[in-house]
């Protein structure tokens, strides 16, 4: 058999695990890249890795290697290849491109044209015949890689990603896929635990993927056994023979493994879910090995027959879409269990806020790093005993207050000058605004943002309707009830000292009043941690307390005690303003609508109806008061929704709502246990966008916009006859300093 350069593709941060997974199939020369794995071997090899790896997306078979400076130099090195050896004339093929920094073709689908396009030509003028393009499961995928100036040209062989092992249902979109399952379990010692007859418990088990990814292991079950296609099946050069022996010798050790599978249990508190479960482990057929109920989480306690071993979970992270102060709660009581039923027991999760994993009260190991989709997230690994255990420190802002103020009266704080230039610096923003801000009316925006490097937060000013007639900062700013300051510390890193970073915070907060001349009561801090993709939508507090402040002609209520975010968004106030230029005699839609802020400028603009639609109870009630503050006409609807779902419905009814203008803001990522699986803006935002824009009447317009700083747009997918940027034209004067704060376009339908 003849050897084959081989690259199997994984998500970010699974390198390593892959490159251990490959070795354990006999690939003793393996390279990690990113996002992969460059490996030799025949086609027996290949066709291992197809059917075993756990962790890997795809495995290419490489073709070729070439340079590309134009557009003609990837048509011929394409034509170089002898495709009669890999596809007959009538079969099908299918290709994927993409690129990373090149600049002879930035546009992958006019890349995939220029390949698909190579192989017709050459094939008609053989066989004065064209092999067709099937999507689905062509006979032949052909992937093309293109970094900088340099092609990489494979063979597909997997077909399709390889974390779809066959038992999912299609229509039931999980918050893990199968492979990041199976890297979480192999990361915390599953098999070794499994061989030694331990436990597998999942309290929060939603579709299963967990349970079923880890009976595949216990069982030496081989992950694509399951699948009845493959990108090599359709290839002329298969090898059918050997493909038989193999799958035929993973039946053998799955049939073997089966027989001595440990318990394998999951519980969730959801009836829909656990019926979505039970269909996929019958998917499966492990009907009789895997044991899933309907049960809470403060009652999930083990068996006394269990033997200690494996609990893991995929909690609810708390995003946007969800209600986070239930959310805290929620990882209290899961720590509380873990204390007071799993002595013994080794527990993992996987989160995206380790502010929340803070709150089990359970030392963990060193987190690792994973990616859900496009969030960062971290694996946090416990030994539940009780020389792990702790009271968790709470972070209210109450707390923290006091604990900055008590540092502010230490003596060694009147030597540090840093506070001195923060001041000046604050002034010179100030003065430097104070133009704009008169002239454009404005009573409510940024004048600090991290400018200098010691001292890492936001300061917001806020003032209230009172001050509509004098807008202006410093010596204007009326002392008194109607103005506010509004501080977002930044989360300092770890190699901070804690003391010192107290100290900086306590000299800023002591110069803000000073500078601003507002009271210090008014003065309120909230800390922005990293790596969080909302985390405005974070609970603090039950005061009440709201504000009235103006916007345009708009009157809006804001809070500054109870959530991180005071619900305006003053990056957004560019495309706010220009809704209510827009919304004249228009049907206007706001999606993840949050606090209602574009509404009231719609409604305020004579919009002849407005439909607001958010997830969030609270957030519609504020969006109903924020209406109910303005002097409007027209017809005013307020939907309590899963906005995907809600936009999905609409789009299959005969007659669907018509809108002339529409507010798409959604958040980075979502798996709050209120949708149906998980939402990740850079996966999903095709079809999102589509869906509202099969809402927009003739002539109709869509604002799309989007916080997540490496987001791509892909414009070729999407069924709109102009897309244009208007990021630049969208970001404010006081956030200039930050022109990735949001991307924004204007799509035409």
């Amino acid at each position: 058999m003849p050897i084959y350069q081989l690259f199997a593709t994984t998500p970010k941060a699974m390198e390593t695990i892959l490159a251990e997974e490959l070795q354990t199939l006999g690939i003793s020369a393996v390279k990690q890249t990113m996002a992969g794995v460059a490996f030799q071997g025949d086609l027996e090899t290949a066709y291992r890795a197809c059917l075993w790896s756990r962790t890997a997306n795809r495995v290419l078979l490489v073709l070729s290697t070439f340079t590309v400076k134009n557009q003609q130099d990837l048509y011929d090195g394409v034509q170089r290849i002898n495709w009669f050896e890999h596809l007959g004339p009538e079969d099908s093929f299918a290709v994927s491109f993409s690129a990373k920094n090149a600049p002879a073709i930035n546009n992958t689908h006019f890349g995939a044209l220029k390949v698909k396009d190579a192989v017709v030509d050459q094939m008609r003028a053989k066989f004065n015949t064209r092999p067709s393009i099937n999507t689905e499961q062509p006979h032949i995928r052909i992937n093309i890689y293109l970094q900088g100036e340099t092609a990489q040209l494979s063979l597909d062989l997997s077909g399709e990603s390889l974390h779809r092992r066959g038992y999912r249902d299609i229509n039931i979109k999980a918050p893990i896929k199968e492979n990041l399952a199976a890297a979480m379990l192999l990361r915390c010692g599953w098999p070794q635990i499994a061989k030694q007859g331990g436990s597998l418990l999942d309290p929060m088990c939603g579709s299963g993927t967990l349970l079923l990814e880890g009976a595949m292991i216990a069982a030496d079950y081989a992950p694509g056994l399951l699948r009845d296609y493959f990108g090599f099946v359709g290839w002329k050069q298969h090898d059918i023979a050997c493909w038989k022996k193999l799958r035929a010798e993973a039946l053998q050790r799955k049939n073997a493994g089966l027989e001595k599978l440990p318990v394998i249990v999951g519980f969730d508190q959801d009836r829909h879910t656990i019926n979505t479960a039970l269909i996929h482990i019958a998917n499966a057929g492990l009907q009789a090995k895997i044991h899933v109920e309907r049960r809470d989480i403060a009652n999930a306690a083990p068996a006394e027959s269990w033997k200690p071993g494996l609990l893991i979970c995929n909690p609810p992270y708390g995003e946007r879409l969800g209600d986070e102060a239930e959310t805290a709660e929620l990882y209290k009581a899961f720590g509380t269990s873990l204390k007071a039923h799993f002595i013994g027991w080794k527990a993992a999760m996987i989160i995206s806020n380790p502010e929340l994993g803070f709150r089990l009260g359970i030392r963990s190991q060193k987190p690792i790093t994973l990616f859900n989709g496009a969030l960062e997230c971290k694996l946090l690994r416990m030994d539940i005993e009780e020389s792990a255990f702790f009271i968790p420190k709470a972070k209210s802002q109450e707390e923290r207050l006091e604990q900055v103020t008590a540092t502010s009266t230490e003596p060694e704080l009147e030597l540090d000058t840093g506070a001195v230039m923060f001041a000046n610096r604050l002034k010179k923003n100030v003065k430097k605004l104070a133009n704009w801000v008169k002239q454009n009316q404005i009573s409510c925006y940024r004048i600090y943002d991290a400018d200098l490097p010691e001292y890492s937060v936001a300061v917001d000013i806020y003032q209230g309707d009172a001050c509509r007639s004098q807008p202006a900062p410093l010596a204007s700013i009326p002392v008194g009830e109607q103005t506010w300051v509004n501080v977002q510390e930044y989360e300092p890193p770890k190699t901070i000292d804690a003391h010192k970073a107290d100290q900086r915070l306590a000299g800023l907060l002591a110069e803000i009043p000073k500078v601003l001349g507002v009271k210090r009561e008014h003065v309120f801090l909230k800390i922005r941690r990293k790596q969080r993709s909302t985390d405005q939508y974070e609970k603090y507090g039950e005061s009440g307390h709201f504000h009235v402040i103006a916007e345009g002609n708009c009157r809006l209520l804001v809070n500054f005690e109870d959530y991180l975010d005071t619900g305006l968004f003053l990056d957004h106030r560019p495309i706010r303003l220009l809704i209510g230029q827009q919304a004249k005699d228009k049907r206007f839609l706001n999606l993840f609508a949050y606090t209602g802020s574009a509404t009231v400028h719609a409604a305020v603009g004579g919009a002849k109806s407005t439909t607001t639609v958010d997830m969030s109870n609270t957030y519609i009630n504020w969006a109903k008061n924020n209406l109910a503050l303005n002097d409007t006409v027209g017809k005013h609807e307020f939907i309590q929704a899963d906005c995907l779902e809600w936009l999905e419905n609409e789009v299959r009814q005969a007659h669907c709502r018509q809108y002339d203008l529409v507010f798409l803001d959604p958040p980075t990522f979502s798996n709050s246990k209120r949708m149906e699986g998980v939402f990740d803006i850079q996966a999903d935002h095709v079809a999102l966008i589509n869906n509202a824009i099969k809402l927009l009447a003739p002539q109709g317009v869509l604002y799309f916009s989007t916080n997540f700083r490496r987001f791509k747009l892909d414009s070729e997918a999407l069924s709109a006859s102009n897309i244009e940027d208007i990021t630049a034209a969208t970001i404010p004067e006081d956030f200039v300093r930050n022109p990735k704060i949001h991307y924004c376009w204007r799509v035409f339908k």
